[in-house]
């Protein structure tokens, strides 16, 4: 079979397209942020003006594959006037569009790494420099909480509040529950990190009463450590959610609302 040279064309303009759409992110701090050396994908709405709320929305582990942009959804909701609020892609992973963060996901193996918290701490904190920040909240689920819940003891200071929906809080604990024993010996943990989480920062963990996934002895437990150290945090399992559902929930609203109240 022959092809003209204009196919031939064609053919090598539509790959690098497509090319460019897979890797892209920009670190313009409305699509994309600067992460160390790596550049994530983001979604920003909302107005700054001075002294801004920053709020950002992180995925889970998205383990059966495809785009983890679903907590885009909730981040457009509460963009504001001088409320910024952000939805962020984790290192490896990609938007609907094609839009690949920098960096490997591991996805389900041993995932929640020492780059992973890197890349992510430090795009928090180029947010937080360029908005100028007065403010920086958390909002995350399941894989994200447990990589937020490491970011409290590790990076004190760098948030205030934090949302721990379906946290993983104890990954070790976590993945012998799931598969009766643990492999992911990289892995952080946020329990690990408990005892260095700062005194002013408040915690707010949701489990649903149904969650089969990160079961509510995970999160409880964790915020029980913190609440002993004298840590403001709050811990509700949630009646009858899942542990997607809970996205949905009065209770997960609720908390997001009080977390961005002045």
């Amino acid at each position: 079979m022959k092809f003209s040279m204009g196919f031939f064309c064609l053919l090598i303009l539509l790959t690098a397209c497509q090319t460019t759409t897979a890797t892209s992110c920009i670190p313009d701090y409305k699509t994309g942020v600067a992460a160390g050396s790596g550049c994530l994908v983001i979604e920003t709405t909302g107005v700054a003006s001075t002294d801004p709320t920053l709020i950002v929305f992180i995925h889970g582990d998205g383990s059966r594959g495809g785009a983890s942009d679903y907590m885009f959804k909730y981040a457009r909701t509460y963009g504001a006037e001088n409320i910024i609020s952000i939805g962020l892609i984790r290192p490896g992973y990609f938007d609907s569009d094609g839009h690949y963060s920098s960096g490997n996901s591991y996805r389900d193996n041993d995932i929640y790494r020492a780059d992973v918290i890197d890349s992510v701490t430090a795009a928090v904190t180029s947010l937080k420099k360029h908005h100028k920040a007065k403010r920086v909240v958390l909002v995350e689920h399941s894989g994200g909480a447990a990589i937020s819940g490491i970011i409290l003891g590790r990076s004190p200071g760098l948030v205030d509040t934090v949302i721990l929906a379906a946290c993983p809080c104890d990954a070790p604990r976590w993945r012998e529950m799931r598969r009766g024993y643990n492999t992911w010996t990289r892995s952080l943990s946020p329990h690990d990190f408990s005892n260095k989480v700062s005194h002013g920062v408040r915690v707010i963990a949701l489990t649903g009463e149904h969650d089969d996934n990160t079961r509510s002895v995970l999160a409880h437990d964790f915020v029980s450590n913190l609440t002993a150290r004298g840590i403001n945090t709050t811990y509700i399992e949630v009646p009858k959610a899942s542990h997607n559902s809970i996205l949905r929930t009065d209770a997960f609203r609720s908390a997001v609302k009080s977390a961005i109240s002045p």
